[in-house]
């Protein structure tokens, strides 16, 4: 089977079609299986050039890319904007330039403020350059990689040798924490709409808006808010925690720490309403003891956290390889 992809950039998930969330699901699980090996590493990216333009703080992400990078061979610029040419006044669209100049094959974008790879995609697209731009988080915008690897972790979970997206249909997804802010809640609404999930958000009133009703309106999955946790988790296959981000709240959204635990904090108790074989996802970091309990965190009967980060690099190996042209036969 010959995998078709036409997709240079990817911005968000917004578009993706069905083909296209397939075709990252097969060609991660190829790669997982690489990285199951002795020697982890393929020539797939040999002679290409990866720039990793972190203008945000980034460990898991930035890590992740970094290592998908090399075990496909390609060649590795960091970028750290603290000790770049930002701080002397440099653009961030001369930056891109600058590295295009160097001949960066590919991009990987994450900053603070939502369109940021959208506007150097275009920029690269005006000049003509085939460059390759993958938005690894940008404001409260999107993540899609992270939300694809959480699609991959599911489908693995589900049919660890032909991971499909349909194979979430019907399943019950909660998603609890800070939705306001979360790129990450954004993406994986169009990922898990798109799968046809019934997916529940559930958060205080302050972090979850009534205009989140409208996402993935016109997709086969279906979309319930909920403003109490326990209606979200009855009856759940899968629970995604989010964390709280304290950094992008400028108002104050929650009393405090503590009360937001014991109302929407994810522990073993609150988890009996639940499937009996529910697990649980968090994209990290993780505020432990606020979001999730740390007993539930460690425990491998129901945590997906350390294999989301696996999946991760797999699945980012993936995405690199389909915008630079690959095809998997």
């Amino acid at each position: 089977m010959t995998i078709l992809w036409t997709r240079r950039h990817i911005l968000s998930l917004a578009d993706f079609t069905p083909e296209e969330y397939n075709a990252v699901l097969q060609t991660a699980l190829s790669f997982r299986e690489v990285l199951g090996r002795r020697t982890k590493k393929v020539p797939a990216l040999q002679g290409q050039v990866v720039a990793n333009l972190f203008f945000e703080p980034s460990t898991r992400t930035r890590n992740s890319f970094e290592l998908a990078a090399k075990r496909l061979s390609a060649d590795i610029l960091n970028f750290a904007p603290g000790t770049s040419s930002l701080t002397k006044g440099e653009t961030i669209l001369d930056t891109a330039k600058t590295h295009l100049a160097m001949g960066t094959n590919m991009m990987v974008i994450r900053h603070q403020q939502a369109g940021v790879p959208l506007a150097i995609a275009t920029e690269l697209d005006r000049l003509g350059a085939k460059v390759s731009v993958l938005n690894a988080g940008d404001g409260q915008h999107e993540h899609p990689s992270q939300a694809l690897l959480d699609l991959f972790t599911l489908c693995t979970l589900i049919n660890s040798e032909e991971p499909r997206l349909e194979q979430l249909q019907g399943k019950k997804i909660a998603i609890v924490g800070d939705i306001l802010h979360s790129r990450v809640a954004r993406s994986n609404l169009w990922s898990l709409t798109a799968a046809a999930a019934e997916v529940h958000l559930a958060a205080p009133p302050s972090l979850l808006p009534q205009e989140f009703s409208f996402y993935g309106r016109e997709r086969p999955g279906r979309l319930i808010l909920h403003w109490e946790l326990d209606p979200a988790l009855e009856n759940a296959d899968f629970v995604m925690a989010l964390r709280l981000q304290r950094e992008r709240m400028t108002d104050h959204l929650l009393p405090s720490l503590r009360e937001y635990h014991q109302r929407y904090g994810i522990t073993h108790e609150r988890l009996q309403q639940c499937q009996p074989g529910v697990k649980i996802l968090h994209p990290g970091p993780v505020n432990r003891g606020v979001e999730i309990s740390s007993e539930l965190m460690d425990d491998p009967d129901f945590s997906l956290i350390a294999q989301q980060v696996t999946s991760g690099i797999a699945v980012r190996m993936a995405l690199l390889y389909l915008i630079a042209g690959g095809e998997k036969a």
